[in-house]
């Protein structure tokens, strides 16, 4: 065999090979990432309460360290100005359980009341949504998911 042909055999391997540690390293790096979004709104009825439930699936290669929710009449205040990451660490929590690989199943479910429900804006809400990974990477969504009151 050729000296030239084994040279640029090594040579290949190692472009490769540092190609692929990168493609590795990259992917390490990635936020976490929000995925099959969705909210469901039940109004009270009778003497039934009704409830807000929001479920999202959460991938980061890191593990998920919090997932913030908070739904927002379309009307308000941050329709204009927008929801900022910083705002969003006060929201409250999702209960998030492994769902597979690096990825967490997170629902948010609260219970609406009559009295809720009768002080809630009619119409389009917004679900925004803040994952954090335990890198400290976040990905902020201010419209995660729609449903209406």
């Amino acid at each position: 065999m050729s000296r030239r042909i084994v040279l640029s055999g090594v040579a290949a391997v190692v472009v490769l090979g540092g190609a692929g540690a990168f493609a590795l390293a990259y992917a390490g790096d990635q936020p976490p990432a929000l995925a099959h979004s969705t909210a469901r709104y039940t109004a009270p009825d009778g003497n039934r309460d009704g409830s807000f439930t929001f479920t999202t699936d959460v991938t980061a290669s890191s593990d998920v360290k919090s997932v913030k929710v908070l739904a927002w009449p379309a009307s308000s205040s941050f329709a204009k100005k927008g929801l900022t990451a910083k705002e969003m660490t006060t929201a409250e929590s999702a209960v998030c359980k492994p769902s597979g690989g690096d990825t967490q199943r997170c629902t948010y479910k609260v219970t609406v009341t009559r009295a809720d429900a009768a002080e809630s804006p009619r119409g389009l809400w917004h679900v925004a949504v803040l994952a954090t990974d335990k890198d400290g990477d976040t990905t902020l969504d201010t419209k995660a998911a729609d449903f209406t009151v």
